[in-house]
């Protein structure tokens, strides 16, 4: 009388190892560049978001864009900022939001979005006689005070092989 135990020989195991391990080469890939087409769409929103502030900031404000002092200047990163996220008057001068008589804006909740390439939320403002740099990864944003351009700061390539920098 033969007596047979249950169980897995070790060839089956070997098998079911080897096919967990052809899953998980064909899953991870597909995973990891689904978190960058993630990161790409983030790109894309807050850019949109950022482009129509900048949109909706000059058409209040005399058909200037944001950054310039009250009575003219170098635009700035601060001013930049203060203008977006607080409330305005048409000339350009902020306060806190609520506050009577500054009856534009705010035209970003809070601050500023971070690039979710870099993860940066600065802005490296251009000044009104520079040419437009390069991307160099060392601020979030760049911006043209004077033109409205405004792209993301990443020397880094999306899924699809188009440069974060051309969006």
């Amino acid at each position: 009388m033969s007596h047979r135990t249950s169980g897995f020989t070790l060839v089956e195991l070997l098998i079911v190892v080897v096919i967990l391990g052809i899953l998980a080469a064909v899953a991870i890939p597909q995973f990891n560049n689904s978190t960058e087409e993630a990161r790409a769409s983030s790109l894309q929103s807050n850019l949109a978001i950022l482009r129509n502030s900048l949109e909706f900031y000059r058409t209040n404000h005399l058909g200037k864009y944001p950054g310039y002092p009250v009575g003219g200047g170098t635009p700035t990163e601060a001013l930049t900022i203060n203008q977006l996220t607080l409330s305005s008057k048409a000339d350009g001068s902020t306060a806190a939001v609520g506050t009577a008589g500054f009856d534009y804006g705010p035209y970003i909740r809070e601050e500023i979005p971070a690039n979710p390439v870099n993860g940066l939320a600065t802005i490296l403002v251009v000044g009104d006689a520079a040419t437009f740099p390069a991307a160099d990864d060392t601020t979030g944003w760049i911006y043209h005070p004077k033109t409205g351009k405004l792209r993301p700061n990443s020397t880094a390539k999306a899924p699809s092989g188009k440069n974060y920098f051309d969006f």
